[in-house]
């Protein structure tokens, strides 16, 4: 006797409106309590739906290309034996926590090729190197497949730029600003706040808690899928050997029959900048360790105004010098000509077609000097963010090394 027993998409948290991009089951298929159904994707990863029960799939409901939200059906299992089958929700087994079952690894062996390079003090079937979003969702699919992989990552927590020091820190601070905005505006409606009492330290705190969720989530699932991770700097020695610096300083070796580069990329910095706490990049903007009263950002693009959004709602006075004609340059002008109108009304100033040609660190501010149309006469600031791109770290890991051609852009 069998029962048939619904599969369906669990709470996604803030996700909806998922896309389906593998179907990993059909009819007649065997499949048994956490084996992968189907492979979501959202703007910030990867995620395998597993079943909840053991059975033989009878019909799948969706295809490729399909978009998923909670309750979503995703197959019919005939399950055997006469007892009722419960179906797992996600509050008894969230989603974060689920894994397919780890398949055992293969044992890594080098390439013929490798035996005259330098001996490995470790080996690796796939090295993947870089934990954000590119290299650990493909370390955790390698790994499904039933390879032995390991991966590098230079920052303490998995996640990359993305989690640590970039998209996640930057919304939560932004809903923070959005806030305060929300708040103020009121007035004219007829509710009205005092001025808002900020403490950089508890937010900036919140903000670690919000990151520290994710990152401990991907620590959990590479775990589960036995990813070997390795903390610390690293670059190639030969085609099939790369040397890690842990953060003691401590070296290795370690070899490898295949390597999947998801290195990132760091801020770009212009030349001459003074080595003065008073001047940050988007790291140095995103942990709040002062709020400036005069705050001048170098670059109108989109890190550089999502800054200017959080500080601006903090209380620093804002000043945007930008080098080409218009803000977030390569971005339609019909979307930009609102923000900026926005922008402008808020701002201390915002000036394009700029150059910053010196920023010297005075005892009464950063003394910044520019060139351009209207540029104006020297002013101090008290802070400086310089946010004028990132820069691939293509060139900082020696690619080269490994026989891949990197260009001047890294």
């Amino acid at each position: 006797m069998s029962q048939l027993v619904e599969q369906r998409v669990p709470d996604l948290g803030e996700f909806h409106d998922v896309e389906v991009i593998e179907v990993l089951v059909k009819a007649g298929d065997p499949v048994q309590p956490e084996t992968p159904l189907i492979t979501l994707e959202t703007d910030k990863a990867t995620m395998d739906v597993p079943a909840t029960a053991a059975g033989v799939v009878q019909e799948v409901k969706l295809r490729k290309g399909d978009r998923v939200s909670k309750d979503s059906l995703i197959a019919l299992l005939a399950a055997g034996g006469g007892d009722t089958v419960r179906i797992r929700s996600l509050q008894e087994t969230p989603l974060i926590a689920e894994a397919p079952a780890a398949k055992a690894p293969a044992a890594a062996s080098l390439p013929a090729g490798a035996a005259d390079e330098p001996a490995a003090d470790q080996s690796a079937q796939l090295l993947v190197i870089g934990a954000g979003p590119g290299g650990y969702t493909a370390a955790f699919r390698a790994a499904d497949l039933g390879l032995a992989v390991t991966l590098v990552d230079r920052w303490p927590q998995l996640g990359g730029v993305c989690l640590n020091v970039g998209c996640i820190p930057s919304k939560a601070l932004l809903h923070a600003a959005r806030v305060i905005e929300e708040a103020e505006s009121m007035a004219e409606h007829g509710i009205r706040f005092k001025e808002p009492e900020i403490d950089p330290a508890a937010l900036r705190q919140w903000k670690n808690r919000v990151i520290g969720k994710l990152t401990a989530g991907l620590t959990i699932l590479a775990k589960q899928r036995k990813v070997t991770v390795i903390r610390g700097s690293v670059h190639f020695v030969s085609p099939h050997r790369v040397e890690v610096v842990d953060p003691d300083g401590a070296k290795k070796l370690i070899g490898f029959e295949q390597c999947i580069i998801a290195a990132g990329s760091e801020p770009a910095r212009i030349p001459g900048l003074p080595k003065d706490p008073r001047v940050v990049d988007s790291t140095g903007a995103l942990d709040l360790k002062d709020i400036p009263g005069k705050f001048l950002v170098i670059g109108g693009g989109i890190i550089g105004l999502e800054m200017a959004c959080v500080y601006d709602a903090l209380g620093s006075e804002v000043s945007v010098v930008e080098l080409t004609d218009t803000l977030m340059p390569g971005c339609d002008r019909d979307l930009v000509r609102p923000l900026e109108k926005r922008l402008r009304a808020r701002y201390s100033a915002i000036q394009t077609g700029i150059k910053v040609t010196a920023v010297e660190a005075t005892a009464k501010g950063l003394r910044v000097s520019f060139e351009g149309k209207d540029a104006g006469a020297p002013r101090h600031f008290d802070g400086v963010l310089c946010a004028v791109g990132r820069v691939p770290n293509g060139k900082a890991i020696r690619v080269e090394a490994a026989g891949v051609a990197v260009n001047e852009r890294g």
